[in-house]
This record gives structure tokens, C-alpha cells and sequence, in this order.
């Protein structure tokens, strides 16, 4: 099966004998394989598998433990990702645990399948008979091992450590792992399985809590905190709080000392490009290259010109030539000749002359101050309007409609503009005549205008509620029905089309449907359609004012903002600015002791179970043999053992805890194993390389034999 990883694979399985043991600490987080009296294991990583797919070949690869993230390239990690064999700190998933065993053999030198050595192995606390039997029809059946046997990974440790004098032969063990932890009492030596405590949390839930804050605080910062960078940072940073509510408070209230316990991870940042004023030469050559750009460009754009020029006066000869051509052509050739041009009639030739001729007058840089003055054919221009249509062929009809909505549209466009260009100078008008106040009393003239503006402002607003809320200045309708009408919102006008339309309907409702018969129905359309309100053709006289005082305050008032842009300043957006140093930083503060709160107070995470220090209470209950001696012996040698046990603070928050639930006076001593992560291994090694361990272990044949039920009665004795 093919593996990959930067484990190498050792050279000296052949030097062991065959009644040599192998220990295995097989934790949650952890998988450490070595030989029985050595004080270090030969091979640890990551217990999980990953089995992605080649890009290139399609083959399927095994990835046991830390991945080397330059190989990953090669591979498609989308489809499979790390899975575990365990569910909380139990394997389950034995196909996993195969794949988990195959690498740890290979790695530690074994040659095939066959391992002719003898297996201790560890399992969790009052590990299901289920999980037991089959881990060992995996090691008898897969890999044909002479025997095994099952230790508690937390009663290797406290044994380990009370070899070293650390912890005394009655006490207390408290292993928290990477999913669990776990409350062991120990008499004479001896784990009491009948009292331990187990809580769901561990190492685990504390990465991922800490995951989740950090990701709600810099959602812009997502991708960068990847499992393993938070686990770092939990190791590095995280520590346990004395008191939990005493420094959330330093925390809320800003203190120095929260300020102190404050850490910043400075992400990879690549500061902007500082721009350099350019040199004196500098500018003065890309002004010259400005220069040399534009006068091309003027070049080219007076050589374009010139050719539309050309050829508009080419344009322009040849349809003057067509029409002294018209003038002896007699009247009956005039359509056949006029074919052969693509012209259909001489006002079509003399249209064409006109536009030909303004669009020459453009070209040419003169200005056309009025367009209908200056058409020459205006007069011709419409020649059909004033013919009754009786006299006129099919295609004169068409023309005499085109003619007419010709003539309707310029002679509106003209009415707009002399409607505006009289708004204009009544504007200066009136600017003129404030200016003149201004210059006589500033101070006065100042107030005046903020006086009618806010006179002129009310107004306004008070007509657009009355509009959309009818007859209720405020807002409110006391209706029963509890809204306001469509006929509230209507003015005068929009209320008389109403009652027309209403009429009418009533009018017609009975009998055929005549609308439209008789000339006075559409007299009454027409007067319908008629849109006579001001308020739907645009701005009122007074909005208009209020336009022309706020435009006039802005010149003269620095401080004045009208109540539109007041309003709209709340819900602007921000501008953006250049990314600085303090963008890329992650900042942790409170969640420093905040994630491991959750070992002592597991609600926080929504787990109703005991931290802890409680836990230690409900373990000392449990105790069949009680007494004060016993209980004082206990408290008196309590270790701590597990990953997540290296927290700062750990020891006196557990000591603090226990104190809380004890008798005042009672002898309190919580201690730290050497090593918490590998005393576990090193007690197994140290248990299996004594003369006595044979007889803790069962064969293949009694497990053939006795088959599970000797499994569920098998128990290690951890003092031989």
C-alpha cells in the first residue's frame, strides 16, 4: 500500500527478539509506537488518514499522520479529507484503525503483515467490551500477533510518575486529552474503575472554540486560520484564568494589566508602494511627451476633419446638381427619375440639402445660433399640414402625419427652451436682487435666508405627508380599518379624473358596452387623460425656491448642510483607505483564558456536563471504601496528565477548585506529570519490559478459545 510521509522507516526491527513487546499509546491525538524499556517511542504522528487521488494517474494514496504540504500539489484533497477512528476517545472505525496499524508497522521496520511480537496497546477508561474484542480480532487475525494486552493510558502515567516519586500510591489522576477527560482515583496503587468521571471536552473542543471566536472577530481573515495555526496558538497563548470573572472584568474595563496579557500574530503583510514626487527633469519630459501626444492628436483630428468636410461638400454638389437636374425634368418623369437616385420626393433632396448643410456649418467651426432661422426651406418644410386629406394620395398621408408630429415635436423643444432660458434669468434675477441685500446687511440677510429656508422646508414636507398620508399630518389614521385610503392620497385633480372614471363605469355597466360611439365619449377621455396636477409634472414653485435658497446658502454659509444630505451622511459609505500593518494582525485578548474556561465550565460550549474540578467531588463520592484518611490521602497526591493539562494556571484553578468542595483544612497537593504527553508511553514501556508482563497478557489461543467473554472479564494489573 502505498504511504506518504516525512516519517522515515526505521532499520533495526530484526535485532529485537520475538519476545521483545511493542507499546502503543493510541491516543485521540496522537498515535506513539515503540520498543518495550526504551524511554522514547520510535515513531509518532497524527492519528488520522487521509486518502486523496493522484491528479495525474488517478491512483488512490494513503496519508497517515502530518502531511508534507509540498506533495499535496499532486494530489485531489476535495474528495477526502483527515478522518479519525475514534468517536470522543473509543475507535470505532476500524478500517481506519487498519490503515492507522499498517503505517506504524511499516514505519517501525516490519517486513510483511506478520508481527511476531507481543502488543500492549492503550484504551480509554471502561472502554466498551465492543471496541476491546475487536481491536484484538484485528491484532490476531490482520497481523497474527503471539498476544496482547489493554492498559489505561491515565494509570500508565500515574504509575510512571509514582515510580519517579512524584505522586504517592493513593491519589487522584486527571487526564485531559485531546476529546475526553477523565477523573481516575487510585488506591494502593490500584485504579478504581467503579469511580471515575468522564466529561466530553477536551483539547479538541478547546481549538475549535477558539477557531470560532477568531473567525467571528476577522471574518476578512478566515483562510489564514487553519486548524493547525489555531492549535499553535492555543499552545503558545492560551492559559487558565485564577479567577474567570475577575478577569473578564480587567478585560471589560480596559485595565493595563488586560493591555499586558494582550497578544498580537502579525499575518504576512506587504506594505503599499510609497509614491515618489517625480524630479523636476521628470516632469518636464513627460510634459514634453504630453505635448508631442497632443499635438498628434490635433493633427490627426484636423486631417479627419478636413476629409468630412471634403466630403460633405461633395455631398452638398451633388444634391444642388440633382435638384437643377429636377428643373428639366418635367412632371410626370419626376418618380421614374427620382428611382434611379434613391430619393422619393424633391422635399426628401431638399431635407437632405439641409442636413448636409448644418452638418457642414459644424464641421466647419461656425456656430448655429438658431436652428429654424437658419433653414432656408423652412417654409417648405411643411407643405402638407394645411392639404385636407381627401386630396392626398396614400404615401401623402404618411408624409402629412410624419410632417405633423415633425412640426408638433420642434415646436414643443422650442417652448422648453424659452421656458428655460426665462427660468434663467428670472434665477439671476432674483440672485441679483439677494446679493444686493447681502451687500447691505450681511448678518441680516443671512438670517433671513436660514428663515425662509426652514419656513420653505416645513412646507415641503408637510405637503409630501399630507400626500402619502391623506388628511393625517402626522402620520396616523384612528380608522378601523387601520391604514390610509387611495382617496386620501389624491389631490383635487387626480380626484376629479376619479369620479370621471367612476361615472363613466356606472354609466356604462348596464347593457351593451357604447364607450366610444359618440364624439362626447372622447371628449370625456381626453379630459381624463388631461394630466392637469403639478405635483406629477415635476417640482412645485416652492420646491423650486427651496432648490434655489439652499444653492444660495451653500455659496455664502460654509456651515450649512441641507436636511437631504444631514440625512444621508448617516448611512454613506466609508471610504477606503490603504491597508496598514494593524489590518493583517490578529489580536487575542480575552480568548486567551476564555477557550480553556470551557475545561472547568463546559456549558459554555453547550455541554451540560461537569468540569473538572467537580469532577474530583463526584469521584470521591463515588468511592466504595470512604473515610477522611482515604479522602485526605487522595487530595493530598492529585496529577495532572494529558495535552491539555499544560495550560499556565492549570495547577492552582484545579487546587482552588477542589479547596471549594473539600473541609477548610484539608491537605490539598495538585502536581504536574514530567511529561503529560508521553508518560503514558514511557509507564506502558517501563510495565512491559518486566518479567511479570507475560502473565498479564492472552494469547491467540485463549482468544480463540474463550472468544469475547474473557475479553469483558480481562482486567490489567498495574502492580506486579
Amino acid at each position: 500500500m502505498p504511504f506518504i510521509s516525512k516519517i522515515e522507516r526505521q532499520s533495526d526491527y530484526h535485532l529485537f527478539p520475538s519476545n521483545c513487546p511493542i507499546v502503543i499509546d493510541n491516543g485521540a491525538s496522537y498515535f506513539r509506537i515503540g520498543w518495550a524499556g526504551e524511554s522514547e517511542p520510535r515513531i509518532i504522528f497524527r492519528n488520522i488518514v487521509q486518502r486523496p487521488r493522484h491528479k495525474a494517474t488517478g491512483e488512490t494514496v494513503t496519508i497517515v499522520g502530518d502531511q508534507d504540504p509540498s506533495l499535496l500539489k499532486y494530489f485531489d484533497c476535495t474528495r477526502s479529507g483527515p478522518r479519525s477512528a475514534f468517536d470522543s476517545n473509543v475507535v470505532f472505525q476500524f478500517e481506519i484503525m487498519e490503515y492507522i496499524l499498517d503505517f506504524a508497522f511499516d514505519r517501525l521496520g516490519a517486513d510483511g503483515s506478520q508481527i511476531d511480537h507481543p502488543i500492549l496497546i492503550t484504551e480509554c477508561p471502561c472502554n466498551p467490551v465492543q471496541s476491546r474484542s475487536k481491536m484484538a480480532e484485528l491484532l490476531f487475525e490482520s497481523y497474527g500477533v503471539p498476544s496482547v494486552a489493554f492498559g489505561v493510558d491515565a494509570a500508565f502515567s500515574y504509575k510512571y510518575n509514582q515510580r519517579l516519586g512524584i505522586c504517592d500510591r493513593d491519589g487522584l489522576a486527571i487526564c485531559s486529552g485531546f476529546t475526553t477527560s477523565h477523573v481516575i482515583p487510585f488506591v494502593n496503587g490500584e485504579p478504581v474503575y467503579d469511580a471515575c468521571c468522564r466529561t466530553n471536552v477536551g483539547g479538541y473542543h478547546v481549538t475549535d472554540y477558539l477557531k470560532q471566536l477568531l473567525s467571528l472577530k476577522y471574518p476578512h481573515h478566515i483562510s489564514r486560520l487553519m486548524w493547525e495555526k489555531v492549535e499553535d496558538l492555543k499552545m503558545e497563548h492560551c492559559y487558565i484564568a485564577s479567577g474567570y470573572s475577575s478577569e473578564v472584568r480587567f478585560f471589560q474595563e480596559g485595565a493595563k494589566e488586560a493591555e499586558e496579557k494582550t497578544r498580537r500574530w502579525q499575518l504576512p503583510w506587504t506594505p503599499a508602494p510609497v509614491e515618489v514626487l517625480p524630479s523636476e527633469e521628470e516632469m518636464a519630459r513627460k510634459a514634453a511627451l504630453k505635448e508631442r501626444q497632443g499635438q498628434r492628436l490635433r493633427e490627426m483630428a484636423e486631417a479627419k476633419r478636413s476629409s468630412r468636410i471634403n466630403e460633405l461638400e461633395n455631398e452638398l454638389k451633388g444634391l444642388e446638381f440633382l435638384l437643377q437636374q429636377l428643373t428639366h425634368v418635367e412632371e410626370n418623369d419626376i418618380p421614374s427619375f427620382l428611382s434611379a437616385t434613391g430619393y422619393v420626393s424633391k422635399q426628401e433632396i431638399e431635407s437632405a440639402v439641409v442636413k448636409v448643410t448644418q452638418s457642414l456649418r459644424k464641421a466647419k467651426g461656425d456656430q448655429i445660433e438658431n436652428e429654424d432661422k437658419a433653414d432656408p426651406f423652412g417654409a417648405e418644410k411643411y407643405t402638407l399640414i394645411n392639404v385636407p386629406d381627401n386630396m392626398l394620395t396614400p404615401e401623402q398621408l404618411k408624409e402629412k402625419k410624419r410632417q405633423l408630429f415633425l412640426k408638433t415635436t420642434s415646436e414643443g423643444r422650442q417652448r422648453a427652451k424659452q421656458k428655460r432660458f426665462e427660468e434663467e434669468l428670472e434665477r439671476e434675477r432674483l440672485n441679483k436682487q439677494d446679493e444686493e441685500k447681502r451687500l447691505e446687511n450681511p448678518e441680516l440677510y443671512l438670517e433671513q435666508l436660514h428663515a425662509k429656508y426652514k419656513e420653505l422646508s416645513e412646507k415641503v414636507e408637510q405637503r409630501k405627508r399630507l400626500k402619502t398620508n391623506g388628511g393625517h399630518a402626522n402620520g396616523n389614521n384612528n380608522n378601523v380599518s387601520g391604514g390610509v385610503g387611495r382617496g386620501e392620497r389624491l389631490n383635487a385633480a387626480q380626484k376629479e379624473r376619479m369620479r370621471l372614471l367612476t361615472t363613466a363605469a356606472f354609466d356604462r355597466g348596464k347593457g351593451e358596452d357604447t364607450f366610444g360611439v359618440r364624439d362626447e365619449d372622447w371628449q370625456l377621455y381626453k379630459l381624463m387623460s388631461k394630466d392637469n396636477d403639478d405635483d406629477d409634472e415635476g417640482p412645485d414653485q416652492d420646491e423650486a425656491e427651496l432648490t434655489r435658497i439652499s444653492s444660495r446658502l451653500r455659496e455664502i454659509d460654509p456651515k450649512f448642510f441641507p436636511k437631504s444630505e444631514v440625512g444621508s451622511s448617516v448611512a454613506e459609505i466609508p471610504r477606503a483607505r490603504p491597508l496598514t500593518k494593524e489590518d493583517f494582525q490578529i489580536i487575542i485578548g480575552v480568548e486567551r483564558f476564555r477557550c480553556p474556561e470551557i475545561l472547568f465550565q463546559p456549558n459554555i460550549v453547550g455541554v451540560d456536563q461537569a468540569g473538572l474540578d467537580e469532577m474530583v467531588g463526584v469521584s470521591l463520592r463515588r468511592l466504595l471504601a470512604k473515610g477522611p484518611d482515604l479522602e485526605e490521602r487522595m487530595t493530598n497526591s492529585v496529577l495532572m496528565n494529558g495535552g491539555s493539562c499544560r495550560f499556565p494556571g492549570m495547577g492552582e484553578r484545579l487546587e482552588a477548585g477542589i479547596r471549594m468542595i473539600r473541609p477548610c483544612g484539608s491537605p490539598i497537593r495538585v502536581i504536574g506529570a514530567s511529561d503529560p504527553s508521553l508518560d503514558a508511553w514511557r509507564g506502558a514501556a517501563a510495565y512491559a519490559a518486566s518479567m511479570q508482563f507475560q502473565q498479564q497478557t492472552f494469547s491467540r489461543m485463549d482468544y480463540y478459545e474463550k472468544g469475547e467473554d474473557w475479553l469483558r472479564r480481562y482486567q490489567l494489573r498495574y502492580t506486579l
